[in-house]
């Protein structure tokens, strides 16, 4: 089979816009999509997050950091203003280099954010 990049996403909500929470939900998501697909960070080419307007408090690649993925180029942006939307919404998108099919992802949503997409996170 061959190597493709491929987009893995999820998405969380921190509970407060204080570093200590932002960081703390970033962690849990990287994990959970790390365990659901046997994710190496050496087969990592990039990961994009972004948050809410509402977030401001960290940079929630710090938790990647934090988790030793020290070798991925990581951005952080903020989202537009959307009424109604989310709040305190922590997005990813990891640019993942691997030989599994679109299909096999595992994409992973928690807290809150598994409103946005029920049909990925059995909510």
């Amino acid at each position: 089979m061959t190597m493709c990049c491929r987009g893995l996403r999820g998405a969380t909500t921190a509970i407060a816009n204080e570093p200590a929470a932002i960081l703390d939900a970033t962690r849990e998501l990287l994990i959970a999509l790390r365990e659901a697909n046997n994710l190496r960070s050496e087969d990592i080419a990039s990961v994009i997050f972004t948050v809410t307007p509402d977030l401001d408090a960290a940079y929630p690649a710090r938790a990647a950091r934090d988790l030793g993925w020290n070798g991925v180029a990581l951005m952080c942006a903020t989202e537009i203003a959307v009424p109604a939307g989310l709040s305190r919404c922590i997005r990813v998108l990891i640019h993942w280099n691997t030989e599994r099919s679109q299909a096999e992802l595992k994409h992973v949503y928690l807290r809150e954010a598994r409103a946005l997409r029920p049909d990925l996170s059995g909510g």
